[in-house]
Parts: structure tokens; C-alpha cells; sequence
């Protein structure tokens, strides 16, 4: 299946879920990550804000907040297709941007060196057991990707797992997918 229909197909799956699922699930796969060795060790971490039916990330930076832990969130530049992070201490910094993307305003903010970055989280929409996974269609984690050094770890629910999705030669793998039921452990 390409990825354009299994993007759509995702898309509708995760719309139909309820609140108290969504709620719960989100909720389970926060404890996972907060407990982990990797959040525990980095200083820096890179997160998305999370929209509609991505796993909850707005209170995962609350507490990274509350201990101490640089929370660094994505600026896109859609002219060439890449992104920066940009550390953030309030969500007052934050502005909404093309489809509904909440992204740092660059003057409340300061960017952040890719090499500081200990643990990025990469969102996407579907992923596999090795850990690839289909993103928004943009390509700019991919190219983020390219020559990050850091941990990386996507927040998903179990349903976003599947047997295979595509791969291509530029697309970067993640090395770990938790969901509400398990850490999957992709690539070292």
C-alpha cells in the first residue's frame, strides 16, 4: 500500500477514536516516557506540540519544565523545507501557523544546536517494528534526521503500528516507538 492512502487511512482511524481513549492511551504512554532511561538522562529534548489525535505532548513538556529539562519544540521554514528547533519556557511563546501548527515565535525564543538535542521525539502516523515510519509528508524530520546524533523516539499509539510501512533510501528510522502497551525497541 503507498503511503499517501495508508497517511488518509490513519488519519480516519485515529479521528474515531473517543476522548476517554484517547485520553487514557496518551496518559499511559506519558508514564512510559517519563519513566524511560532516555528521558531520565537528557537535559535537552526536542518534542512537538501536539495536535488532534497525536499523543499528548502538552503535558509531557509541563514536566519536563517542572525538572528542569530544556524543552526545545520544531520551527518549520516551508520555502526549503527545513526546520530548526527553538527552546520554549511557556506555551505563551508559541504562535499558530499554517495548518493549525503551533511553532516557536522566533523572537520569544532561542534556537538550539542540533548536536545539544539529547532525545528527539519524531511525531508520524504510521510506524513499523524497525522503525520507520510515515510522516505528514513534508519530509523535514527525514532531513533533520540526516546527521542527528541524539536519541530518537516516537510517541504512538499501539494502533499506528504496523506489520511494514514503505520505506525509501532517505528515510531515517527512529530507535524507539512507545505506545500505551510497550517500548518497541527498533535500532541502537
Amino acid at each position: 500500500m503507498k503511503k499517501t492512502s495508508l497517511r488518509e487511512q490513519m488519519k480516519i482511524k485515529l479521528q474515531k477514536m473517543d476522548d476517554v481513549q484517547y485520553n487514557e492511551y496518551s496518559l499511559l504512554i506519558e508514564q512510559q516516557f517519563l519513566t524511560s532511561p532516555l528521558w531520565k538522562n537528557a537535559r535537552t529534548i526536542g518534542l512537538t506540540i501536539s495536535q488532534n489525535r497525536e499523543a499528548n505532548t502538552r503535558s509531557i513538556i509541563e514536566k519536563g519544565w517542572k525538572e528542569g529539562k530544556r524543552i526545545a519544540v520544531p520551527k518549520c521554514f516551508p520555502a526549503s523545507k527545513e526546520m530548526e528547533f527553538r527552546v520554549i519556557t511557556s506555551f505563551n511563546q508559541l504562535e499558530t501557523v499554517y495548518y493549525g501548527l503551533q511553532e516557536p515565535i522566533p523572537s520569544m525564543t532561542d534556537p538550539v544546536d542540533k548536536c545539544d538535542i539529547e532525545m528527539l521525539a519524531v511525531p508520524g502516523l504510521c510506524f513499523d517494528s524497525r522503525g520507520y515510519r510515515i510522516g505528514y509528508g513534508g519530509g523535514y524530520y527525514d532531513r533533520y534526521l540526516q546527521n542527528f546524533t541524539g536519541h530518537t523516539v516516537s510517541l504512538a499509539f499501539s494502533c499506528q503500528v504496523l506489520p511494514l510501512v514503505p520505506s525509501e533510501n532517505f528515510d531515517v528510522p527512529v530507535q524507539r516507538i512507545i505506545t500505551e502497551k510497550e517500548v518497541l525497541h527498533c535500532r541502537e
